[in-house]
């Protein structure tokens, strides 16, 4: 008989020692840019408003990096490979408000790299909101007039990065909203953080959807750290049949990482692709949401993406497609910076009246 490290254990006493995708998680590199935990916060005016019993609102409007947005828990896993492929220029793409680009931009000039951006859109008049930010932070821009197709700002920041190569350079390109498997495990990782923030039982959690990495990391999180959580996304630009579609690709992606297996359908991934008209258009309802949260809560929403999803939710619960009864969570993924370059669709609700100062005394 063998003994020692010889001794093979019995099938029924071996034990699995390979590591849990809680274990990887911990284990992969990531680059700390975000102020975390963000706060869990109530919001009972705001949820007997859309008829809730409890709304809570996850402030990752708070993360801190460049004002402050879901990107930087994504960009935390991003960074952490573009140094280590020893890059020293990151350019990525967006709309003329991306929250992404702006803080790619900060999260690159934080780590000692240029920063580079195309954007798209109507033609550009003034640099306000996430523009001037972009401006502040150095980051060069090439600007698509009156297109914001994800196909050619894809083509010109790969022309871009191939001019920069032959000129000695070490890009790194992101994709739009910096959506890939590696970048989707910020989220993973957010709802094991609200896991513990708002504990065990059922719950149904809504968030904005733009480019799906956010959405397929609250997803894949859910599974993992709050299996009674029902997640629900907003569409701010893509229907429901392409959200589901990327989704899944980006779950399967980050799955693959973490090495566990993930049985997921079309049907399985809830979106709503009704409160938008086009992306970067405000909404008569994103507006009201704003003005609600606004006013009931002190809580600022934006325009683009968070104004519309909140809409989203209010227009759920009300129609009882939310369970009244089940907590319900409102991830807040950033944009302020947005609302400053739509004052003029605000400009009717200010309550200033102009009065005259009394004349100076000449003493005085």
């Amino acid at each position: 008989m063998k003994h020692g490290k010889d001794r093979a254990l019995p099938k029924s006493d071996q034990v699995d020692s390979s590591p849990s995708p809680d274990e990887l998680l911990d284990r992969i590199p990531r680059v700390l840019l975000a102020d975390i935990p963000t706060p869990l916060q109530e919001v009972p005016r705001l949820a007997r408003t859309a008829g809730l019993t409890k709304l809570f609102i996850k402030r990752d409007d708070q993360t801190g990096l460049a004002m402050g947005g879901n990107k930087a828990r994504k960009l935390e896993y991003d960074f952490a490979e573009i140094l280590n492929q020893g890059s020293d220029v990151v350019i990525t793409v967006g709309g003329t408000q991306s929250n992404h680009a702006v803080m790619t931009a900060a999260a690159a000039r934080r780590n000692g790299l240029d920063a580079k951006i195309v954007l798209g859109g109507p033609g550009v008049t003034e640099y306000q909101g996430n523009l001037l930010l972009d401006v502040l932070l150095g980051a060069e821009i090439r600007y698509l007039e009156n297109d914001d197709r994800n196909d050619s700002l894809a083509s010109a920041m790969e022309e871009w990065a191939e001019t920069l190569r032959r000129e000695g350079r070490r890009p790194y390109t992101l994709p739009v909203g910096g959506t890939t498997g590696m970048g989707a495990l910020g989220y993973v990782r957010a709802m094991r953080e609200l896991a513990v923030q708002l504990g065990p039982g059922p719950s149904q959690i809504v968030l904005a959807v733009g480019s799906c990495g956010t959405f397929a990391g609250a997803i894949l999180g859910a599974r993992l750290y709050m299996p009674e959580a029902r997640v629900i996304g907003i569409s701010v630009s893509r229907s429901r049949e392409e959200i589901a579609g990327r989704t899944m690709e980006v779950m399967a992606e980050s799955a693959r990482i973490l090495g566990c297996e993930v049985t997921l359908t079309h049907a399985g991934i809830e979106s709503y692709d009704c409160y938008h008209q086009e992306y970067g258009v405000p909404t008569d309802s994103g507006r009201e949401a704003i003005l609600s949260c606004a006013r009931l809560e002190g809580i600022l929403l934006d325009p683009v993406y968070t104004g519309k999803s909140m809409a989203g939710l209010i227009d759920l619960a009300r129609r009882r497609i939310l369970d009244p009864a089940v907590p319900t969570v409102f991830i807040h993924t950033g944009g302020l910076p947005i609302l400053f370059a739509f004052e003029r669709g605000f400009r009717d609700l200010a309550q200033c009246t102009m009065i005259q100062s009394p004349p100076r005394r000449e003493s005085e």
